[in-house]
């Protein structure tokens, strides 16, 4: 049997051919070239060599091992992250730039457009989203709203002397102060400042309170209110809104605008006037037909708008809060006088030369075509054959009727012959 370790007797040795090759690696791994990666050793264990007669102790060997090579040190968690990738991208034609750079946990663009002054920032802070917008604002408005308040500065139009801050009685209770506001702003719906003022004027000779507006008949009530548009629609909103403003506010009218939407009757527009004139609080922008019809008209709005109440958010996104008390006044008294619905003054306008649409013809009204009546189809019923008298005669016989006729007319009627009667009618 070969193996490595025998024995004489107690003593433990190693052969000579295992010293050998152990030898030969150790010089091999001296003279090989340097490796790039990590250094690796090899670390001998000297082996003594024991003689355990008496106690007969295990022997020990001699084991070659690789030397184990520590780990490099790992740079910290802030030098490991990524470094800031910035670009920055720019086109001189329309004035476009954009400036995009990433971050480890967030992203942060820039977009900036020149040309109509539109700046937008993105930014993106690990859960949360931040957007900023710079605020759009017409080109001329500023110019635009100079020219009407020096236009505007006579003040002489019907708003000025027939709207809703003189429709009340100066002497009367706040109370009602504030609701004769509300009433005239509710009969000025669809209808001019001048039919407004006067049925007013008959209202509060009549009374009007809240008291007053209950205790009056719908008949005498509409009498009084006539020729207001939609006059009878606006009685019964006349005496559900007293009623409600009886039982809920004591007589006055609601402080917020959401109390005042939900009366009967009462839309945005009269909500925000009312806040304005009676409790002295601007709420909002009051957009009548001429002020919705202007700003289209001068631009003021970044999309046209088709309704009132779009129109009120579209200005109040841009207009300046300081304005919007004043906005109202300027503008309803502008469309009275020179911008009107139909052929406005714009030869006598001041913002002919900065509005985009002077000098415009006015749209067309859209005609509708009359109507025409159904064609009756014909009823189904049996193939007239040639004796029917519904069908029209061939040419010969056409002719010889026609002769025969023409020889009645000629020759003249006997006076033997009583005259008599042939489908209806007397033949002489």
């Amino acid at each position: 049997m070969t193996s490595p370790y025998f024995t004489h007797g107690a003593v433990m040795t190693r052969s000579v051919n295992q010293r050998t090759r152990l030898s030969a690696l150790g010089s091999k791994l001296k003279n090989k070239p340097p490796n790039p990666g990590p250094p690796v050793g090899l670390k001998e264990e000297e082996e003594e060599t024991s003689i355990c007669e008496d106690d007969g102790a295990a022997p020990s060997t001699h084991v070659l091992e690789p030397l184990k090579s520590e780990p490099a040190p790992l740079p910290p968690a802030s030098s490991r992250r990524r470094k800031p990738l910035k670009v920055e991208y720019e086109e001189r034609g329309p004035g476009l730039k954009v400036e995009y750079e990433e971050r480890v946990p967030g992203l942060k663009v820039e977009y900036e457009e020149r040309v109509p002054g539109l700046k937008v920032e993105y930014e993106e802070r690990g859960p949360g989203l931040k957007v900023e917008t710079e605020r759009w604002e017409p080109p001329d408005w500023r110019i635009q709203l100079a020219h009407i308040r020096e236009m505007r500065r006579s003040r002489d139009a019907p708003v000025d002397h027939m709207g809703a801050e003189t429709c009340y009685e100066p002497g009367a209770p706040a109370p009602v102060r504030r609701f004769q506001v509300l009433v005239s702003l509710m009969l000025s719906s669809q209808t001019r400042d001048e039919v407004t003022a006067a049925a007013m004027a008959r209202l509060r000779a009549r009374g009007c309170t809240v008291e007053g507006i209950l205790s009056t008949d719908d008949e005498t009530l509409g009498r009084l209110i006539h020729p207001v548009g939609f006059w009878r629609t606006k009685v019964g909103y006349l005496r559900r809104t007293s009623l409600v403003l009886q039982q809920h506010f004591c007589g006055d009218i609601p402080d917020s605008v959401e109390g005042l939407v939900a009366l009967p009757g009462v839309g945005p527009k009269m909500a925000h006037l009312a806040m304005s004139i009676a409790w002295g609080r601007v709420s909002g922008i009051g957009v009548d037909t001429h002020v919705h019809r202007i700003s289209n008209r001068l631009g003021w709005l970044r999309t046209p708008s088709r309704t009132p109440e779009r129109t009120r958010t579209a200005l109040e996104d841009w207009l300046p809060r300081a304005l919007w008390g004043e906005v109202n006044w300027l503008l309803v008294g502008f469309g009275q006088q020179q911008c009107r619905p139909l052929r406005p003054l714009c030869s006598e306008c001041l913002n002919q030369s900065c509005c985009p649409s002077a000098h415009q013809p006015p749209p067309a009204k859209r005609t509708t075509p009359p109507k025409t009546p159904p064609t009756k189809r014909p009823q189904a019923g049996p193939t007239p054959s040639r004796t029917s008298p519904d069908r029209p005669p061939p040419p010969s016989s056409r002719v010889k009727m026609e002769a025969e006729q023409e020889e009645r007319k000629l020759s003249p009627p006997s006076p033997s012959c009583p005259p008599r009667r042939q489908r209806g009618r007397n033949v002489l």
